[in-house]
This record gives structure tokens, sequence and C-alpha cells, in this order.
């Protein structure tokens, strides 16, 4: 029998029931807005048993058909349909319901209980809002479309089989969280801090923080400053226009500093787990520049002499086989994105609401190459020449207006100190060295069951885990190995093609920080060389001018090159880089070298095979409502669902809409609400 059972079979009894006898009490709530969701709290005065529903109308209504819309029906008591609750209260009579008015709802009426068609309950009169302007305290209802602004948690709910999300469900179901990353421990915060402490985190590795990870070289620890970051390394704050001297505030990474603000009182401000910001240098006068020009000395020019000596610039102009051509093209394809100042200015105040526009105005349907090519009618030569036929990823700029910023923020001794700050919190419920590689659904119990490899990896039998519901946490790139359930075709596509990108880190350790006292010292900065294969070359922002030993990150590499230097081994490889250092900083590179290093090729790293997602044309918005979907209790979360990728803000902000969406399932509106106000209102108007 269905859970929403039609009214029409139910005897009409007119029947005025007076307070007193009322057998529901409605705890609330006494205002709500039209096209929003609700929970409606109730007490029970007296035994109810049997079939009840609610409806709203007139707070005269008598019977169901003097109300203007039925909220919902089930059974409670001792109604054999009621053991459904028993989770939810011992009684198995439910408390708190799931109300979604509709946008026509009256502006004033009240809530009506009826069991079996007689009235047992109505609630005080209740306020019903229009929506007339945005808040800075954003009800779910508010929060828009799956193409942007963001997740629609009224359409969620509305998706949903009928009467499946009338009945708030107990905060006592259990939750796997299948991966430790950030978007993961995010989960476990945003779980706990609404009181649902049911979850466990399944990790494959034997740390958590995913991506997100600070290589201490030599043995150090965090307070001895000889690390480099290998995954994330630094927080666009920031744009501040020299012309005008107007400052644009990138409003999104504010998740991150908020995060740390919340863990430092969450851990009563104990310096063991600190989470601290300090200046990131991303620019400084001698980081060396990319030109096939060399010092009297051999050495790589920095960013100021090639200032000062135009010469020294790379001035190679490529022979182009039409020059004109390819200028036309680049100018053409400039103009189409216009990002201009204002439109940097959206992006920076609300990159939700900048991705629907980008969506509209079909920058998710060309690469810059593709536009050339198939909107400009450019030949593939010119194409190519101009951009290269190996750009696939849509036009969405929103890198270009992070990569604007004039002001940037890293962590104190090293960005894995933030999931560190997580592990008094979630170490006692993290099972480490559980690489997950099945998942299957029992449609009866309504259970999803985890299979992972203890032992050993030829072993044919999995030990499994179930859960009433299950966040995936895991970059697409290992989720597409595992044994699944069926899955909707859209999220099964997502998975299986979703693209990502390589990246090669090299770090290596000196016995001091020599570059801080060359003839042109270098003080923090990430430059860039053309020596193949290295990339850009950063430079410690801590510490200035100290006397101790230092880290460089001396090669940092994306995209195809990254997979040529993935296939030489290690040795060869930071062989390599060392070298490079020696060309780019002279012969002190040489001396100062200690030996120790780290080198991290994130496609070949077994628990991430990627970088950071890079979806190509019309992935994201293809794919991005179906993360919106729960199926079979399972919310997929990570920096790959997300508008934007490859940033921590990204995985923190899929976390918060895979929460609000496990809420909302669970029917926990207040929760959701309670979530959203917290982790996204306060600095973000959507």
């Amino acid at each position: 029998m269905q859970l929403f059972l039609t009214l029409l079979a139910v005897p009409i009894v007119r029947v005025l029931s007076s307070p007193a006898a009322f057998s529901i009490k409605f705890q609330g709530p006494f205002a709500a807005e039209a096209g929003g969701v609700h929970n409606i709290r109730i007490s029970y005065e007296h035994d109810v048993d049997g079939e009840i529903s609610m409806h709203y109308g007139s707070c005269d209504a008598v019977v169901t058909t003097d109300c203007h819309h039925h909220v919902g029906t089930t059974h409670v008591g001792r109604h054999p349909l009621a053991k459904r609750h028993k989770e939810t209260s011992a009684d198995q009579r439910p408390t708190r319901f799931v109300w979604l008015p509709p946008q026509d709802t009256p502006d004033s009426g009240c809530l009506h209980a009826f069991s079996e068609g007689r009235l047992v309950g109505r609630s005080e009169p209740i306020r019903i809002a229009r929506r007339k302007s945005r808040r800075q305290t954003i009800p779910i209802a508010e929060i828009a479309d799956a193409e942007g602004p963001w997740f629609d948690g009224v359409a969620h709910l509305k998706a949903k089989e009928p009467g499946t999300a009338f009945v708030s469900q107990a905060k006592s179901k259990s939750i796997g969280i299948i991966g430790g990353g950030m978007s993961g421990l995010m989960t476990s915060l945003l779980l706990d801090s609404v009181g649902i402490h049911g979850w466990t985190i399944l990790e494959a590795s034997q740390r958590v923080g995913g991506r997100v990870h600070t290589s201490y070289l030599n043995g150090t620890t965090p307070d001895q400053y000889q690390y480099q970051e290998m995954g994330p390394m630094r927080f666009p704050v920031s744009i501040t226009y020299p012309d005008t001297n107007e400052t644009l505030q990138i409003q999104d990474m504010r998740l991150v500093f908020q995060l740390a603000n919340h863990m430092n009182a969450l851990n009563n401000h104990d310096p063991t787990y600190a989470v601290n910001f300090i200046p990131w240098i991303q620019a400084s006068a001698n980081q060396p520049v990319s030109t096939p020009k060399r010092r009297p000395d051999g050495t790589i020019p920095g960013a100021a002499e090639v200032k000062a000596d135009p010469s020294l610039a790379n001035n190679v102009t490529a022979s182009y086989s039409n020059a004109t051509a390819v200028e036309a093209a680049e100018t053409a394809y400039n103009n189409w994105i216009d990002l201009n100042k204002e439109r940097m200015a959206e992006f920076g105040r609300n990159v939700f609401k900048a991705h629907k526009e980008s969506v509209d105005r079909g920058l998710f349907d060309f690469s810059e190459a593709g536009y050339m090519r198939y909107v400009m009618h450019n030949t593939w030569n010119i194409t190519d020449e101009a951009d290269g036929l190996a750009d696939v990823e849509p036009s969405w700029p929103y890198e270009t207006i992070y990569f604007s910023a004039t002001t940037w923020r890293t962590i104190d001794q090293g960005l894995s100190r933030l999931p560190h700050s997580f592990e008094p919190h979630v170490l006692d419920k993290t099972m480490f060295g559980v690489s997950v590689s099945e998942m299957s659904w029992d449609e009866e119990a309504k259970k999803m069951t985890v299979g992972y490899r203890p032992g050993s990896p030829f072993a044919l039998t999995t030990s499994k885990m179930s859960f009433d519901y299950t966040v995936v946490a895991v970059p697409f790139t290992k989720v597409r190995l595992w044994r699944l359930p069926s899955f909707s075709s859209l999220l099964t596509r997502a998975i299986n093609t979703f693209n990502y990108e390589q990246s090669c880190k090299v770090a290596l350790h000196y016995a001091s920080r020599f570059w801080e006292h060359l003839a042109h010292p270098i003080f923090g900065g990430c430059g860039s060389v053309n020596i193949p294969g290295i990339g850009n070359v950063c430079f410690p922002s801590y510490k200035i001018n100290s006397s101790m030993p230092g880290v460089i990150l001396a090669s940092y590499q994306s995209g195809v090159p990254a997979r040529s230097l993935g296939a030489m081994t290690e040795e060869e490889h930071v062989a390599y880089v060392q070298r490079a250092m020696v060309e780019t900083l002279g012969p002190l590179a040489e001396s100062e070298y200690t030996g120790n290093y780290d080198r991290i090729c994130w496609e070949l790293n077994e628990f991430q095979a990627g970088a950071w997602a890079e979806p190509s044309l019309a992935q994201q918005p293809l794919y991005l409502p179906a993360f919106f979907r729960t199926e079979m209790n399972t919310v997929f979360i990570g920096e790959h669902t997300s508008y934007t990728h490859a940033w921590i803000f990204s995985a923190l902000e899929s976390a918060v809409r895979g929460t609000t969406q496990l809420l909302l399932d669970m029917g926990l509106v207040d929760e959701a609400k309670n979530v959203t106000d917290t982790w996204m209102a306060r600095w973000i108007s959507v």
C-alpha cells in the first residue's frame, strides 16, 4: 500500500472538534514561505492510531475538502503500517513532518491533522511570506536550480516518490562516509553539528586529507618550516585594481577561512591543532621568467630584470602561417568571453550565479579552440596556432578570476594543518586502509552494503559493512573501477567518463635558503622557466630571510607534459629537476642540495589517480544535476561534483550541498536550513 492514500476514499465527516479535544498539538512552524520547505512539529495529547493526514487551509476548516492543499498522509501508533516509524519513535508516532507550501498558498491559514477523516488537531494561524527580495539568511527554498546558483532543496524533495519525504527520519541512521579527504571530513563536521553522530569514515590510505598533502622533508615537524605543498597551496582573497584602488573580494574562498575559525574554536584554540593564515607571495621581483635568454653566468633572469631590460624577454616571435588571422582569432574569442571588470566582480561576488550566466551564454558549449574553429570558422591550422587543438576544456573562466588575485593567503606550517585539525573529532570513527571495491543496494531493507578487501588483493571475498545512507567522497577515477549498483544512466556516465587532469610536483630540500642571498635574491613567488617539463617554480612564502634549511617546489607541471614526466622513474625525474635548479639558480643549488625530496605525480597516486577534475566540453552542465539527486540513499560529493574544481573551497562547498541534500532526504528540514544558513548564507547572497 502506498504511503500517500487518496482522500477520496475517506468518508467526509463534518464534525467540529473543540481545541481541548484535539489529540494532536502543533508545535510549529508559526510562519512559512510559499514555495519553501519546512518541518512541521507536533505532539500527541492522546494516543492516536491509524491513518493521519495533514492539510493546510482556512482556520475554520473541519473536513479535508475545506482545505487548500494536502500536506501528506501516513499511519501511526498500533496500525500495521506504522512499523516503518519504529526508528523515529518508540510508540511509532513520529513528531516531525515535511511541508512544501505551494506558491499559491493563501497568506493566512492553519495546519490541520485528520485521523480517518476526523479533525484531531489544528495549528495556530500561520503567516505565509512571499519572496520579495534576496536576504542574507537563505531558506533552502531560495537555493536555485542545478545549473546555478545552487542546489534546489524544494525541487529535490518534489522529485521524490510521493510520501517518501513526508515523515522525518531518526537522527540515529547509520551513514558511511567513503573517503577522508576535505569533503568527507567536512561532511562529518556538518552531521555532528546537527546532532547526527552515527557516521563512519572509510579511508583507503593511512591518513586524512586526500589531495591536501604537505610534505615535511628531512624528517622534520611542521614547526621546523621545511616543507612544501604537494597538493593545493594557496587561497586567492581579493583583487585590487591599481587605477581605481577598488578591491574585489573573492567571496567563495571565505568558506575556507570560516572553517579554520570554526575548527580553532572547536579545538579550544589548542596550538597543536591551530589553523592560522599567513600571506602567500604569488609573485616576487626576482622570480625566474620563462625565456631562452640567460645571464652571463648562465642562470635564468628574474622578473625585475626582464622588466628593466626587455631584450631579456622571450622576443622570439612564432612563425605563424598567418599572424593576422591568429591575432584576429584570439581577439574574437576574448570579445566573446567579455571578461570585463564588472563580469569579474560577478564571479567574485557569487560564483554560483556566474556559473548560471556562463551556462546561459554558452561558455560550456565551446572550448577556446572550439569557438575559433566552429564559430569563427578558422582553419584547423590557425586554430591550432592560436590555442592548440588539445584544448577541450569549456570556456568557464573562474580560474582567470582566481589567478587575477592580488592578495593571497596560505596556512602557516602547511595546508595539512587543516585536515589535521579534524583528527581529534574523527580518528576514533575512521577506518584506515579500507579500499572500497564494491557497493550493493538492498531494495527491501533500503540499505547500501560496502565491500572491501582488508587482506590480500587476491582474496575472492570481501569484508562488508551496511549503512542506511552513504556519502561517496572519492574521485570518480577510483569509483569507476568499483562494482556498483544500477545507478541512473546519467550518473553512471558521469562516473565512467568524467575527465581529470594530471600534475606532477617535485619538492627539493636544501641546507640553506640560499636563493634569498643571491645577487638577485628571491623572496617567495611562483615563477616559470622555459626548461621542458619544469613548469612553475615556487619559493616558500614563510620564514623569509631566516637562517634555516629550506624547500623549493622546484617543478609544478600539469597537463600533457605531466604524463611524460610520470613515465620517468622517480630518480630520473628528481635528478632532471635538480639539474634544472642548478641552471636556474646557479652552482649553489648543487652544493646546498641535501638529497632529500618528495615527488608526486597525482595520476599515478594509488588513492587519487588524478590531480583534480577537469570536465571536458558539456560534461559539467550535463552531469551536475546527477550529483544533486540521491540514488539508493547515496550522495556523491567532492571537488568533481562542484561548480568549481581543483580548490579546497570546491570540496567544502560540495560537502555543504551533499549534507543539505542528505538531511532533506531524511526529512530534517530544520537541520538542512541550519547548515545552509551557517555555512553559505553568512558570506554569499545566493
